[in-house]
């Protein structure tokens, strides 16, 4: 009952800061706007239809082998397009059942990364002039995220030993390339709506906490900042902490395991298509938030 009326209270918020800032509301959207469009949907839109046709194009087979090939497919799709292309590729191998239910909560929890060319673009290039905290990140980030892949691999492989792997083989008369264009098309449009919605959110809760607290501590803007839009919490993290050579990648690492609202809508959206749970996932996310930043600092600083 608490949760429910928690989520109006917001909503009934953030509704009454749009009126009060409709100006500030605009430049949020228009924000979001060029945001999507010059800078993922370019890339963001044929990523998702390739790997789409690609996974179409090298159906799985009931075997054991076959089984972890598909795993290490799946989860090198989402490790190079980021997200949400994880959380959509396993919402169709669950639609086409080539894995249960409980499969696809797991791996929805695990074939979940950053892109590396946005942790190497912006934020090693762009942000630290610099691509080693890129490299050492993606390193780490990776070969826990594979452990946790294995380890998922061997419980589903003992718990269906001696089980036929049922799955639907797609229809000879559907086209591979026409059928990944059409389920490419929400996923996007998932993406830029989140986008969009949460960058207007952020402009005008920004503007709203600068006009009533003009003396709010900057560390507290950066944690609403990071929450709402992970890109605008790297970038001011960066901002605030540009001379702390220990603090900073630590903080950089935090955000990146971490996300944001707008990441986590993207994937909930997209899951909920299947019907998938989102426990496990947020369970990954907590233990990922506290693990990562701990062994980059005990391996890397």
């Amino acid at each position: 009952m608490l949760i429910p009326l928690f989520y109006l209270l917001i909503c009934i918020t953030l509704i009454f800061l749009l009126l009060l800032f409709p100006g500030i509301a605009h430049e949020g959207t228009d924000l979001g706007v060029n945001l999507f469009m010059e800078a993922l949907f370019p890339y963001l839109l044929p990523y998702l239809i390739l790997t789409q046709w690609f996974i179409r194009l090298t159906p799985n087979t009931s075997n054991s082998s076959s089984r972890l090939k598909l795993y290490l497919k799946t989860y090198g799709i989402s490790a190079l397009g980021g997200f949400p292309t994880g959380a959509a590729t396993i919402s169709y191998l669950k639609k086409s059942d080539q894995i249960s239910i409980r499969e696809a909560n797991i791996l929805l929890s695990i074939c979940h990364s950053p892109s590396p060319l946005f942790v190497l673009g912006f934020v090693g290039n762009d942000l630290l002039n610099s691509t080693t905290f890129s490299w050492q990140f993606l390193f780490l980030y990776h070969g826990v995220s594979l452990l946790f892949l294995f380890w998922a691999y061997r419980y589903f492989h003992k718990e269906k030993k001696g089980q036929p792997i049922a799955m639907e083989a797609p229809a000879k008369t559907t086209n591979p390339f026409t059928s990944s264009v059409k389920d490419s098309i929400p996923t996007v449009l998932v993406v830029a709506s989140t986008i969009i919605f949460f960058t207007t959110i952020y402009t005008v809760v920004m503007h709203s906490v600068k006009s009533f607290f003009p003396d709010i501590p900057d560390q507290l803007m950066l944690l609403i900042a990071a929450m709402l839009e992970m890109t605008n919490g790297l970038q001011i993290g960066q901002e605030l902490f540009a001379n702390q050579p220990t603090l900073l990648p630590i903080l950089l690492t935090t955000f990146l395991t971490c996300q944001s609202l707008s990441i986590h809508m993207q994937v909930g959206v997209i899951a909920k298509t299947e019907q998938l749970s989102l426990k496990p996932y947020i369970l990954m996310r907590i233990l990922f938030t506290l693990l990562i930043p701990v062994l980059f600092y005990f391996i890397f600083l």
